[in-house]
């Protein structure tokens, strides 16, 4: 057996020491008490603990914004003035907040749903405890025709109660004085006044540029008058698109002056727009004097000056104060009086925006989600009969057919099915109107445009510029096509352009079956042609004029509605964070930089020009299906960015894949 004590006899410390190491050169230098591998690890401890803190802190500021910014269904006075500040635009569905850029202190449009404004404004007008109704116009960007008027209607239904509504802003354009003519009194700055530009203006077309880059536009279309690919194929506006365009913009027009002559009768409308600034030489140069003289504006005066006056009918909040009134904001009036809903439900299922594949937040018709809103009405036992809320200038094909296949569904379980056409419905728009059993529109609404188109760059001619070309083998005539950088063939042109042809026949037949009319007579008024709503009527494009509470009176009659009914709407609602987002941004500080008087509002058209600009290269280089889009329509519609789904289906879209 092996002594194991044999070795450490002579160690005084016994089998247990430590070992001393002997010293060796360069142990006298300093070293570090912690190792490399410590050290890391407190680096993330503390990176840990400061986001533990930060979220923390973001958790309590959100709470506290969704706490402040939600609406209070208790009103701030007992009686006063109905606040309706229109700082923004109008719109059938607002948009869903950016989160970043709310968050980055960006500054996004701010939208206003418009049955919220018509609700308010009609409910007010027995209500007691509205004494008046002010109409904050100084930051209003403007919306559809058709929710302008609707907005003007709900206005004459208050002064019908001999209650009185009085406007205010720096400057009117031709979008806010058609809201603000149906007032009892308007008022503007000093400063400011009206000035009336009517529809129309410039777009911009980009062949020379593309010419110069080299860039082929391969372009696949059906349709004489389909004009939303012309600024890639020309350098100014076809003779065949000026005339649809024109046809339509005075028809808007001249309803827009008998809307606001019927409103002011006494004003001196005709004679002041043909020559404004004539009017304003003759006024000494003052634009709000020469306004006061035609009878535009009934008060030249400051913000406090109109505050007063408003004090004067209901009431200062505070004596010591008589520029502050008794005020009750538009949001909570509305939380504070809901719509009643009373009697059976009918569907209505909201088409806004650009029509476009997948799935889509507010504010863009995502095929995939307003189909499934749809067949959630169609399975709800209480559900009599479905309303399409229509407000969009199309999009994709394959989107706007699974609308349609999702409404044939509802017919199939014999659901009454009606559209109701807002400010825009056309192309895709008119696509999923066919199924329906009556179509509503009103004068002002755009519809038609029933045509298609594909669109696909190439940059051969680009490439070859700067020395650059392709070549590769082919087993086939379509292989490696369309090849950007080779140049696309005749094979796949024509393959892409029978595609598209096809898709046209299919539209125009689903019109003439849907209409009851001849496909010849069907073909004779498509071409991609834009009607205003009188003239569609005229064509059997449409059944008859009414706008949403006729359409869900004919819905309940067709579906044999026995006493009263309400709407039900189907649609997404944003969440209470992004609820919160929307209400950041209204603050005093957003609020001054929202654009005020006429050179301001004017000035917002650069933005709109550049929102364009940005609009058209999307669609020349990111189209993920065929198209029944009316790019002029969107004119006619909210300025508002709205980025659109990224899931896109068919042909194009397989060929667009195969590009990226």
């Amino acid at each position: 057996m092996t002594d194991t004590t044999a070795n450490t006899s002579n160690d005084p410390a016994g089998p247990w020491a430590i070992p001393v190491r002997r010293p060796l050169p360069g142990d006298d230098k300093p070293k570090s008490t912690t190792s490399f591998p410590r050290k890391v690890w407190k680096l993330l401890v503390a990176i840990k603990d400061a986001l533990a803190l930060i979220f923390l802190l973001l958790f309590f500021v959100v709470l506290f914004g969704l706490l402040a910014g939600r609406p209070n269904a208790g009103l701030p006075v007992s009686e006063g003035a109905l606040l309706i500040e229109l700082d923004g635009v109008v719109s059938e569905q607002p948009a869903e907040v950016d989160t970043f850029t709310a968050l980055s202190g960006g500054n996004q449009l701010q939208e206003i749903r418009v049955r919220d404004v018509v609700h308010a404004l009609e409910s007010a007008a027995d209500d007691k405890r509205v004494t008046s109704v002010v109409l904050d116009l100084d930051r209003f960007l403007g919306g559809g025709q058709v929710s302008l008027a609707e907005i003007g209607t709900a206005i004459d239904k208050v002064r019908a109660k001999k209650k009185p509504v009085l406007a205010f802003a720096t400057a009117y354009t031709t979008d806010s004085y058609q809201i603000a003519s149906h007032a009892s009194e308007i008022w503007a700055d000093s400063i400011g006044g009206v000035a009336i530009a009517g529809p129309g203006g410039s777009r911009l077309y980009y062949k020379g540029l593309m010419d110069r880059l080299g860039i082929t536009a391969n372009i696949y279309r059906v349709g004489t008058f389909k004009s939303a690919v012309e600024p890639f194929l020309r350098s100014d506006q076809s003779p065949e698109a000026k005339e649809a365009n024109l046809a339509y913009a005075s028809v808007l027009w001249d309803n827009w002056l008998t809307d606001v002559k019927r409103a002011r009768p006494a004003a001196k409308i005709d004679a002041y727009i043909a020559d404004t600034a004539g009017a304003v030489r003759a006024a000494g140069n003052d634009l709000s004097k020469a306004s006061l003289d035609a009878g535009l504006v009934d008060k030249l005066g400051s913000r406090m000056a109109f505050n007063t006056r408003v004090a004067e009918i209901s009431g200062a909040y505070d004596d010591s104060k008589p520029w502050e009134y008794n005020a009750i904001p538009l949001e909570n009036w509305v939380a504070a009086n809901p719509p009643e809903l009373n009697g059976s439900a009918i569907a209505v299922i909201p088409v806004v925006g650009e029509i476009v594949d997948g799935e889509a937040p507010s504010g863009i018709a995502g095929g995939a989600t307003v189909a499934q809103h749809i067949l959630d009405a169609a399975a709800d036992d209480s559900t009599k009969a479905i309303v399409l809320r229509v407000d969009s200038p199309g999009g994709s094909v394959l989107a706007s057919e699974e609308i349609r296949q999702a409404l044939l569904a509802a017919k199939a379980k014999k659901l009454p099915i009606v559209v109701s056409m807002a400010n825009v419905a056309a192309s895709g728009g008119y696509w999923i109107a066919t199924p329906a059993d009556r179509i509503f529109a009103e004068p002002e609404t755009i519809t038609g445009s029933i045509g298609v188109f594909g669109i696909l760059p190439s940059f051969d001619q680009a490439l070859a510029k700067i020395g650059v070309t392709a070549d590769g083998i082919a087993t086939t005539p379509l292989s490696g096509q369309p090849d950007v950088f080779g140049g696309v063939n005749d094979e796949f042109n024509a393959l892409a352009q029978a595609s598209v042809e096809d898709i046209y026949a299919r539209f125009t037949g689903l019109v003439a079956k849907s209409r009851k009319q001849p496909l010849e007579k069907v073909q004779a008024i498509a071409e991609g042609r834009v009607w205003a709503g009188g003239t569609a009527r005229q064509l059997g494009l449409v059944d008859q004029f009414g706008g949403l509470p006729a359409a869900l009176a004919a819905a309940a009659k067709l579906a044999k509605v026995d006493g009263d009914f309400h709407a039900k709407y189907y649609e997404d609602e944003p969440s209470e964070f992004a609820k919160m987002l929307a209400n950041w941004g209204k603050g005093e500080e957003e609020s001054a930089a929202a654009p005020r008087g006429w050179f301001g509002i004017a000035a917002m058209n650069r933005q709109l020009t550049e929102r364009r600009l940005m609009q058209d290269m999307a669609m020349l280089t990111q189209s993920g299906s065929v198209q029944a889009a009316c790019l002029d329509c969107r004119g006619y519609l909210p300025a508002v960015p709205r980025p659109g789904a990224a899931e896109a289906k068919g042909f194009f879209a397989t060929v667009a894949l195969l590009l990226k």
